[in-house]
């Protein structure tokens, strides 16, 4: 692996466009969030007290397979959230919102806390901050039916979180980008002014790493 960056941000963010645009722009390797179906994930929608911990476990495994898969890679990666995220973010979120307990959970830490310590950092973080209005619109326009019903208070659970996250994320450099501030969807501009942030971030940090 030569250079690593995980575009992280909440539901609707635009991460995965931001990915395709990079890896198209500089040529790199995309790595998108794990498509493998979740045996878990009926059952914890179903009873989400009682399976919380378990899709939870699944989806930490996932990642960290896919944080090793792409470590070993020969060639610069672009990751579409990252393995801090699904403990810092979704797996907390759970826990202090009482679905899965803290005996389980800090079963949970020390699993990902252990994995992370044996993983090699991203270069680069790059966060995409939007208020829960934005984030909605965004999530309305993709029309994913599973996403539909997501209620607003859940979205502003996870931005606190994301936030504080990345206040303390002190692995690698961080680059935090409002989105509120582009059209990332329409604007081929605003897409390439965020690409070129990202190169002057990395120069800043790495010395000159492209031509």
């Amino acid at each position: 692996m030569e250079k690593y960056i995980v575009i992280a941000g909440n539901i609707g963010a635009g991460k995965s466009t931001l990915v395709r645009h990079l890896c198209e722009t500089l040529g790199w390797q995309p790595y998108y969030e794990p498509v493998t179906e979740n045996p878990y994930l009926e059952d914890f929608y179903r009873d989400m007290e009682k399976w919380a911990f378990h899709s939870q476990l699944f989806f930490l495994a996932d990642r960290i397979t896919m944080h090793k898969e792409l470590q070993d890679f020969q060639g610069s990666v672009v990751q579409d959230r990252s393995v801090y995220e699904d403990a810092e973010i979704f797996a907390r979120n759970l826990y202090l919102q009482g679905e899965i307990n803290r005996r389980d959970f800090q079963t949970y830490w020390k699993i990902y806390q252990n994995a992370v310590s044996l993983l090699t950092p991203p270069d680069l973080v790059v966060y995409l901050r939007a208020g829960v209005p934005s984030l909605k619109e965004r999530i309305v326009q993709r029309k994913r039916e599973f996403e539909a019903e997501i209620p607003e208070i859940y979205l502003e659970h996870l931005n606190s979180l994301y936030d504080e996250w990345i206040r303390s994320f002190g692995m690698s450099e961080v680059l935090i980008l409002n989105i509120e501030d582009y059209d990332i969807l329409e604007n081929p501009e605003d897409l390439n002014s965020i690409a070129v942030q990202i190169k002057e971030k990395l120069r800043g940090v790495q010395g000159e790493l492209f031509s």
